[in-house]
């Protein structure tokens, strides 16, 4: 596996993408969109192991308007600043750079047979975002806090399209994943899977206020799964 750091040009500036390469040099391409903890740890553990199953994985620095290569740590008072933080993000702007980032990967003579979308947190609202705009070959996103009140976009999105909640997510009640359930009926391309005992965050294996491991384990299951169906690395 070898990693190395692109530079993306903007409307109003450049950032910096970082790109994860497999063994065998070429695959699907992944955007992959951070959480609010930015391009960390958390982030670098899933590029790795998408890679190590065969995609190319890129992962765009959203908030390098407001502060370039930011990283927080899992702790309360990390987690209170990248809350600060993601408040001032402009989720336009954000979904501008990940079509940005999207059409780089495909530009990218390592990427071959599709390029696809994975977002955590943050990310899974900006990759919902980004589907209704943007052609893809898979969406996924995770407890992204913005779909519940934007399922009326979700007849934009053609894409295969997992969506992944907690059913005890103080931050998505229960009854707002219900209405993402609800939209959801009827469309063929889109799964809607909830752990119900989980809370928000429960895949963060580097967050110990929120990763939950038995169903964490589950629900990547689904989405390795929904991977290989939609996304299949050759």
């Amino acid at each position: 596996m070898r990693t190395r750091t692109d530079r993306i040009t903007a409307h109003d500036g450049s950032f910096d993408a970082a790109v994860w390469l497999p063994d065998a040099e070429t695959g699907p391409g992944i955007l992959l969109v951070q959480e609010i903890y930015g391009v960390g740890p958390y982030i670098e553990k899933v590029a790795i192991e998408l890679a190590s199953r065969g995609y190319v994985v890129a992962a765009p620095d959203l908030f390098w308007r407001l502060e370039p290569h930011w990283i927080a740590e899992h702790t309360p008072e990390g987690t209170a600043a990248a809350i600060e933080l993601s408040q001032r993000f402009d989720v336009a702007q954000g979904v501008a750079d990940c079509a940005l980032t999207v059409s780089h990967l495909r530009r990218l003579p390592e990427v071959r047979d599709g390029v696809g979308a994975l977002g955590f947190c943050l990310g899974g609202s900006v990759d919902y975002m980004l589907a209704t705009q943007f052609e893809l070959d898979a969406v996924l996103s995770f407890y992204g806090s913005a779909v519940p009140d934007a399922t009326g976009l979700m007849e934009r999105i053609a894409a295969p399209l997992l969506l992944v909640f907690g059913g005890d997510d103080p931050y998505i009640p229960r009854e707002r994943v219900a209405a993402v359930e609800k939209a959801a009926e009827g469309r063929p391309n889109v799964v809607v899977h909830v752990e119900e005992e989980a809370g928000h965050a429960f895949h963060n294996s580097e967050s110990p206020m929120f990763h939950q491991p038995e169903p964490a384990a589950r629900a990547w299951e689904v989405a390795l799964a929904f991977l290989e169906e939609h996304l299949p690395v050759r």
